[in-house]
């Protein structure tokens, strides 16, 4: 399910018409388990901190690893088949996710160097292949036949959201197989000509002072969704800022009066009694301080309007502190056991946060908060792993969501989900993908354009 949806009125009727729309008729999921595959591990009993993030980070690798797209390599949207679509739906973001999971992967010896590149070129060569729309990616497409799914009947083209997600993901992927070898090398090539291709001007919709998510080729605007913040599509103007093809960047206006301008950016108000610099009353779901900082670094990361680490770590805080008070008497809930996300849930799908509770707990919310809030995290993860165990942990990791209120655990797993898991515990523990995004030359130039100040802007 789309889980990148900005918190916002006329997203979340889109939202619900698309639930609408589709039925929710989910059936088994049917996987086919390549050679080499990434062995199960079942519930271990007294492991260590560091053992019991291997493992985490090692089982949830392989829902974009045993479960990819066996043609394109991709990541399927669900694990379970969804909205009357079959296994053949693929995500343009959750692949991204993946694509960063796989460079974990190769980092931490569960799978080998060259199998990984030739596992990443596959897949370049078939979104070099795939539907484009000015250079931008659909959310959804045919995993064999790189052709458009449509997500709803209009939103069948262009999605800058879901595609800055993928470029996050292939940025690392470029500056990290840096071999000297004809398949690393072919793989930084092709690379490199789908990143200058993205016609980021296009997306201001007749030179506007914004962004515009949605593009179609049969209903062009139609969707009418420009995006401002403060939510999960930081990166978005990140990226469009940075484009190496100096005629499809943005300028800095589009970010000053663009993103920054609307009346659910600024924020400033005390909650729980913690600050929130930015965003919606209470800070709106998690997945809003983990899908941009997957690869953009926070640590130090500041412009006119917020220190971005203090945003993130006291969003997270926010959320922490609503399950603890759980002014709505949930069961479960508590100090291991909080962080409220978008995710399936008992009824369908819901974007969860502290204004939208309904019981249900989301393992990546916590899980992919470690960076912000370590010591918090690893008590949630410990809670999920060993007392509720085998309810919640499966051949992919942790399912996507639970509800003790109503004695409900999912059988399901979404890519956006699984994928920040792995890479944030990865950022807490070495850094690694921050390292490779704000190593990117084109992102460096990008933040300083647009004010921001990083300590990777002096080294």
């Amino acid at each position: 399910m789309k889980k990148s949806l900005a918190y916002h009125p006329k997203s979340i009727c889109l939202f619900i018409l698309c639930i609408c729309l589709s039925g929710w008729v989910f059936s088994q999921k049917t996987v086919a388990v390549p050679a080499g595959s990434i062995p199960v591990s079942g519930i271990q009993p007294n492991l260590s901190d560091s053992a019991l993030l291997d493992i985490v980070q090692r089982q949830t690798f392989r829902y974009f690893w045993d479960f990819a797209h066996p043609v394109s390599g991709m990541a399927r949207e669900r694990s379970n088949i969804g909205f009357g679509y079959g296994h053949e739906t693929v995500t343009t973001g959750g692949t991204g996710f993946g694509i960063m999971s796989v460079i974990v992967a190769v980092e931490r010896n569960w799978i080998s160097r060259d199998t990984a590149a030739r596992f990443m070129l596959k897949m370049v060569n078939f979104l070099l292949k795939a539907n484009s729309y000015h250079g931008a990616f659909p959310h959804w497409m045919d995993g064999a036949t790189g052709k458009t799914i449509p997500f709803s009947r209009k939103d069948d083209g262009a999605d800058l959201v879901e595609t800055s997600y993928l470029f996050q993901g292939l940025l690392c992927a470029r500056q990290y197989f840096n071999g000297d070898n004809k398949t690393e090398r072919e793989l930084r090539n092709r690379i490199n000509w789908l990143w200058p291709d993205i016609e980021w001007n296009w997306f201001t919709n007749g030179g506007q002072e914004v962004l515009y998510w949605h593009w179609s080729p049969n209903n062009g605007w139609a969707m009418n969704f420009p995006v401002r913040g403060f939510n999960e599509c930081l990166i978005m103007y990140i990226l469009a800022a940075s484009s190496p093809h100096e005629r499809y960047q943005v300028s800095p206006v589009v970010y000053h009066r663009g993103w920054a301008e609307s009346n659910f950016f600024k924020n400033g108000k005390d909650y729980y009694g913690i600050k929130l610099p930015l965003g919606f009353d209470y800070g709106g779901p998690l997945f809003f301080s983990h899908y941009s900082f997957l690869g953009l670094d926070p640590r130090g990361l500041k412009d006119r309007y917020a220190d971005y680490w203090e945003q993130n770590r006291n969003h997270t805080l926010i959320n922490r502190e609503h399950c603890i008070r759980n002014p709505n008497k949930f069961k479960g809930y508590g100090e291991n056991c909080w962080g409220l996300t978008a995710s399936d849930t008992y009824n369908g799908y819901a974007a969860h946060s502290p204004t939208e509770d309904l019981g249900t707990i989301s393992p990546t919310a916590a899980l992919s908060a470690f960076p912000y809030t370590p010591e918090y995290s690893m008590k949630v993860l410990r809670h999920f792993y060993y007392d509720l165990g085998s309810k919640i942990w499966s051949e992919y990791g942790f399912v996507d969501a639970f509800n003790e209120t109503k004695n409900w655990y999912a059988d399901s797993h979404l890519a956006i989900d699984q994928g920040p898991v792995i890479v944030m515990i990865e950022n807490y523990r070495t850094g690694l993908l921050w390292k490779l995004f704000m190593s990117c030359p084109e992102i460096i130039t990008g933040i300083k354009k647009l004010g921001f100040e990083s300590p990777w802007l002096t080294k």
